[in-house]
């Protein structure tokens, strides 16, 4: 991490946060979930100089059960190289009706 507060444009793809109250550190794998979901691409340049690249892939490499959208996931898995089991990955995809 580069900085110790977020930017304040971090806000629109953190809506469900009060960013004075979160912690850059603590909560790095939201932030960084969170924002490479729905930020914009300007959201998305800031996360990169606000954490470093592996900070980030770290991120990705141990995603969270149901945090993720099934095309983000994938486009930053390919741009990063990362290969992820199917068992984790199916389980990182966000999905309005789970499967039985």
């Amino acid at each position: 991490m580069k900085h110790t507060t977020l930017p304040r444009h971090f806000q629109t793809a953190l809506w469900s946060y009060n960013l004075s109250k979160i912690d850059p550190l603590r909560d790095k794998k939201d932030i960084i979930t969170q924002v490479l979901n729905y930020g914009d691409w300007h959201d998305i340049k800031r996360l990169f100089k606000f954490y470093s690249e592996e900070e980030i892939k770290e991120v990705i490499k141990t995603p969270r059960r149901g945090a993720w959208l099934e095309k983000v996931l994938n486009f930053w898995c390919t741009t990063l190289n990362i290969k992820l089991k199917q068992e984790i990955y199916h389980k990182a995809i966000f999905r309005i009706h789970p499967e039985g």
